[in-house]
């Protein structure tokens, strides 16, 4: 039921364009500190298609990373920030080169606090809060070298 009648109208009142200008700056400046490349990714809702094939958000979120090709970078260091509005749910896909330093463990737990702030009302808050801890997983883990390419895009997805 969530999906079907919540999902939509969170989305333009969270995130309207001017607060995704925000989350796109705050990737944009934390990936000039690590070799990570990191993308933020909200979906309203699943379609009810999706639904009756009993889709899960961790597969989606996978889903979502293969789709928007985030494994496809020169250190295997992409990382996923995947919301799902409707159910308030929130997963963090790493990939290998990342996923061997930081064990599931640390993604599970900033996984937690997001779910926590998100209850507490305060989305940009728990976006601003998860992106700066993953950007500072990344820079422990993945310094920025003199040659930091641009892999893929800071803007914001809205699926």
């Amino acid at each position: 039921m969530q999906n079907l009648f919540s999902g939509w109208f969170h989305l333009n009142r969270w995130f309207p364009s001017g607060r995704m200008k925000l989350i796109r700056d705050v990737i944009a400046e934390g990936e000039r500190g690590h070799a990570g490349e990191l993308c933020f990714a909200v979906e309203a809702r699943y379609s009810p298609f999706a639904l009756m094939a009993g889709i899960h958000t961790r597969a989606r979120a996978e889903q979502v990373f293969s789709a928007l090709r985030i494994w496809d970078t020169a250190e295997n260091s992409g990382v996923l920030l995947y919301l799902q509005l409707a159910e308030r749910r929130v997963e963090i896909i790493a990939d290998r080169g990342i996923a061997n330093k930081v064990p599931q463990a640390g993604w599970d737990a900033l996984c937690a606090d997001f779910a926590e702030t998100m209850r507490h009302g305060e989305p940009d808050r728990a976006v601003m809060d998860c992106l700066n801890r993953i950007n500072a997983l990344l820079i422990q883990h993945f310094p920025a070298t003199a040659d930091n390419p641009k892999e893929l895009p800071d803007e914001p997805i809205i699926l």
